[in-house]
């Protein structure tokens, strides 16, 4: 098998080649002459071929090397753009952002801090994916995404580091015909006498409502449920039952025909942060995200 030529051969050669003069070929390479005309003679070792004639008074550049010099300045040249990409990455100017989130706070918290980021870091890209609680602290656990938002995650998960943003309070939904959007405040019982339209199964929503169902003693069951936030905020809008919802999802829904009203008795919040794996350094322009969601949701 052919050895192969180095970076630092294929300068040299291209250096020789534009300059046809060893002095000037090893000033613009910072090295010696004799460095350079070694590294010339292994090129021309390496490929069985003589790259240049030279004498005391004159550097040619033999038919190989003519055939050699446009291939040399070509790999140069992706290398130095690969390098630039490189810095520009190590930088956060360019790269990829990925997020795992619950739907309500990517519709909630992302759309700001995104705006920003693209005002200061134009070349970088943001890729989101929505899914349930335990889907995020798998993604993030397993390296697939950056960091995740969303509720802290289960204990089994025990090296991911939960960094709260909000506190995210839950409302009764009604449509705005109902005799209930004209109320001041509602307590959970309300769910025993209406339809209950719930969140899917796996959604944190229902997770945290059905506790406060089972902590109240009321026997609540679905009507209805749907993983869908909107699609649950049509039924709604069209009378067919109320829900309990967060805050932060109200973005997903048509508040044109929908109500809300604090729901007391108790006061249910959920708390939403940052999913991070402890020991695992992130890319610059992922860390400025982090600093923006941070500041954005200072209380």
């Amino acid at each position: 098998m052919r050895p192969k030529l180095t970076f630092s051969e294929l300068e040299a050669v291209v250096y020789l080649g534009e300059t046809r003069n060893f002095r000037l070929a090893a000033s613009q390479a910072h090295i010696t002459q004799s460095a350079l005309s070694r590294r010339i003679q292994s090129a021309e070792a390496k490929l069985d071929a003589r790259l240049f004639d030279r004498n005391t008074h004159s550097v040619e550049v033999t038919q190989a090397g003519l055939e050699l010099l446009p291939i040399a300045e070509k790999m140069i040249a992706e290398f130095q753009d690969s390098l630039s990409d490189l810095s520009a990455f190590i930088a956060g100017r360019r790269g990829t952002i990925k997020i795992s989130a619950l739907a309500s706070t990517a519709a909630s918290i992302l759309p700001p801090a995104i705006k920003e980021l693209h005002a200061s870091h134009p070349g970088v890209r943001v890729s989101i994916d929505t899914a349930s609680a335990d889907q995020i602290a798998g993604a993030v656990a397993g390296g697939n995404v950056d960091f995740g938002i969303s509720i802290a995650a289960s204990p089994k998960f025990r090296d991911l580091h939960f960094q709260e943003l909000v506190s995210d309070e839950f409302l009764l939904v009604c449509s705005s015909e109902d005799p209930l959007a004209r109320k001041r405040s509602v307590d959970w019982s309300v769910f025993l006498e209406r339809p209950f339209i719930a969140s899917g199964p796996e959604s944190s929503v229902r997770m945290i409502t059905e506790r406060i169902f089972s902590d109240s003693g009321y026997a609540v069951r679905p009507t209805y449920e749907s993983p869908n936030v909107a699609l649950i905020g049509v039924m709604i809008a069209n009378g067919v039952g109320i829900a309990a919802l967060p805050r932060l999802a109200f973005p997903l829904l048509n508040t044109e025909r929908v109500r809300t009203v604090p729901l007391r008795s108790p006061v249910a919040t959920r708390r939403i942060g940052l999913l991070t794996r402890r020991g695992r350094t992130l890319p610059k322009a992922t860390n400025v995200f982090l600093n923006l969601l941070i500041e954005l949701n200072r209380p």
